[in-house]
């Protein structure tokens, strides 16, 4: 059994990591300005284990910003943030990773962001293997787990997490050298390192061919099976129209259509704000 195969199972031998609850993520109410803007108005949604959820809107709707507040990278002006039941609304972005709400994030910006500091960097940069590993060292660490184990542990997860993810013949590439696919799908093998209770995926699809799209479909609907709250953030209907269980459609930062796919593609403001 592979470790991401086993995410749940790995949770519930080790009392320090957070077993999700059926209630899983809960935001409501978020509201962010910036000067005399609002962008994102009062907006909520949930997203419980074993579900893949769609967060949707066009470009400018309030989606990233969003995810700025469920991550900790960003504090809203109102609203909150409860994980299991836990208000997290105040926490930063380490917090929040240590009670399991994980992102991978593909705005240039946060691309290989090192959140719980960095590892010695080998001749000529940084692996994806590297990157991965010091991932799966850095949530250890963060939950006390025995320093002697480490290494050893994050080096079998990091081999099983590249090949589970479809990049291990990448696993030795310098992580500057990559093609932009590759790249995309590396912060996805780092955030699963750090074995997530909620995994956030801010524009999954972008650079994906179609191959490693229709991969990661299947990758997707494999981690919300196995327990994981799955929340995927994308500019257009078509990609999540087949991994989402539920969808959520933000215009102007607000939350204009919540439910199964089919129903909300159905709904006539969504297909006027965000056409398939």
């Amino acid at each position: 059994m592979t470790h991401v195969t086993s995410l749940v199972a790995a949770r519930r031998d080790r009392p320090e990591v957070r077993m999700p609850s059926p209630e899983g993520l809960r935001v409501a109410g978020v509201t962010v300005r910036f000067g005399g803007v609002t962008a994102v108005d009062g907006a909520g949604l949930t997203a419980p284990p074993g579900t893949v959820t769609g967060l949707v809107g066009p470009e400018g709707a309030g989606k990233s910003t969003l995810c700025d507040v469920i991550a900790g990278r960003r504090r809203p002006a109102e609203g909150t943030v409860h994980l299991d039941g836990e208000d997290l609304t105040g926490s930063a972005a380490r917090t929040r990773a240590r009670h399991g709400i994980v992102g991978a994030f593909q705005r240039p910006a946060a691309r290989m962001a090192a959140p719980f500091g960095t590892v010695p960097v080998p001749f000529g940069g940084p692996t994806v293997r590297d990157r991965v590993q010091a991932a799966a060292r850095r949530h250890d660490a963060a939950c006390g787990r025995w320093p002697r184990r480490r290494d050893t542990d994050a080096g079998r997860r990091a081999e099983e997490i590249l090949a589970r993810v479809g990049i291990a013949e990448y696993g030795d590439r310098c992580t500057r050298d990559l093609p932009p696919a590759v790249t995309a799908l590396t912060q996805l093998a780092r955030a699963l390192a750090a074995e997530p209770a909620v995994l956030l995926l801010d524009e999954a699809w972008t650079c994906l061919p179609v191959r490693r799209s229709r991969a990661l479909e299947v990758l997707l609907r494999d981690l919300a099976a196995e327990g994981l709250a799955v929340l995927v953030v994308c500019g257009t209907l078509e990609p999540v129209m087949g991994v989402c269980d539920i969808l959520h459609v933000l215009d102007a930062g607000k939350v204009i259509a919540a439910g199964p796919p089919a129903e909300v593609r159905a709904d006539r403001r969504v297909r006027d704000v965000c056409p398939a």
